[in-house]
């Protein structure tokens, strides 16, 4: 059987790190953008030569083969194509975003073809993933577990500029997708049942992060729908689950800074809102991108509390505090090095088939850990009843 190759689409800034660890590795990379010119100035490296090519779907269809893999990290409107494209022919596909409905129902013909379809393998969703099944295998070997305790999972995370500005954030992408998602609902669990918030101010709240400096405040709100990753981080049904909140952390202040783009969107409707979201998007874009070589910071914090009678009985954090450096912006090393390291899962058998996300086996979750510590990016870890 021939050498796999591993096609890389999308050279944003999110990629670039995960790229070029890639190709520092025995599998040929090729790299497809749609501006060739970006890719391959954003690729300059010293240390290795990397294939980048124009993007043109008919031109990759024709070169990729079995046993090949696809990273799509296009626009998440774009997955489905590319990974219709991966079941034609026979190819395993990688992307760090959510998980659709459109490709949850690809996974009977996946398995089928034996293709691993491996998604949520970014920073969040991916690290979180990593860092939420870690606390739910360590608290189920403990001498306190028991579903009749109480539960408080909470998972954060969030990223801006490591020297504050006025505007409390700077954009890493594109605004468009930020603003979409101050418009759409969340949903979580508080006090045992389920509340829904039509957007972040609304449930907006003060959040103490536990880091390696000790407590610092920020602001968070609930991000999309936190409920279905219950069963995703195997909390039990007969769990009595208090607490469990998947969201965004931002920096103090932000509602403040952000306020006059809330009162706007809150007015926004039918086709106008689209136009006026495009028009703030570029706006925004010009305003508060980073400038080159700026860095950025990124905080995560995911923790579980268990209490029983009121009283706290296991509670323990991981943690993350990481700022742009010379290997690139914390955020692009931590979406694009854990998808590096689910191309290489794949590539050696360890990814399942149909359709998975982040692994939840504490063996292969602690090897990623340790390559990206290796990589300049640990993790922390607090036993707050110590």
């Amino acid at each position: 059987m021939s050498t796999p190759t591993i096609h890389w689409l999308g050279a944003g800034l999110s990629s670039v790190p995960g790229i070029i660890e890639l190709a520092k590795k025995d599998t040929p990379v090729i790299v497809w953008n749609r501006s060739l010119e970006k890719a391959q100035k954003a690729l300059e490296n010293d240390q290795i030569k990397i294939d980048v090519r124009t993007l043109d779907w008919s031109v990759l269809a024709t070169t990729i083969k079995a046993g090949d893999v696809i990273i799509s990290m296009l626009p998440a409107t774009l997955h489905l194509q590319a990974a219709q494209l991966c079941l034609d022919n026979k190819v395993h596909f990688v992307s760090s975003s959510y998980i659709s409905p459109e490709m949850r129902a690809l996974d009977a013909q996946a398995k089928q073809a034996g293709l691993s379809f491996v998604n949520e393998v970014g920073l969040d969703p991916g690290i979180d993933h990593l860092l939420a099944h870690l606390l739910v295998d360590k608290y189920e070997n403990s001498s306190e577990f028991s579903p009749s305790n109480q539960h408080y999972f909470r998972s954060y995370c969030g990223g801006f500029p490591k020297v504050a500005n006025d505007f409390r954030y700077k954009f890493s992408w594109s605004p468009l997708g930020v603003l979409k998602a101050l418009r759409s609902q969340a949903q979580w669990q508080e006090d045992g049942i389920a509340k829904i918030s039509n957007a972040p101010w609304e449930a907006l709240s003060t959040y103490y992060a536990k880091l390696g400096d000790g407590l610092e405040e920020f602001q968070a709100y609930p991000n999309r729908d936190s409920l279905p990753f219950k069963a995703q981080y195997k909390f039990g049904q007969d769990w009595d689950v208090q607490q469990f909140v998947r969201g965004t952390l931002r920096l103090k202040g932000w509602s403040d800074a952000w306020q006059y783009l809330f009162d706007e969107l809150d007015t926004l409707s039918g086709n106008a809102a689209d136009t006026r979201l495009a028009e703030l998007s570029t706006e925004l874009e010009a305003k508060y991108g980073y400038e080159e070589g700026e860095p950025d910071r990124v905080v995560m914090c995911v923790e579980l509390e268990v209490r029983r009678d009121n009283q706290a009985i296991w509670h323990q954090s991981y943690y993350i505090d990481s700022a742009g450096n010379e290997n690139g912006q914390s955020m692009a090393r931590l979406v694009s090095l854990p998808v590096s390291f689910a191309v290489q899962s794949v590539l050696n058998k360890q990814a399942p088939s149909g359709v998975s996300a982040a692994p939840s086996d504490p063996v292969q979750i602690k090897q990623w850990l340790d390559e990206l510590a290796d990589l300049g990016d640990s993790i922390g870890h607090h036993d707050h009843l110590v």
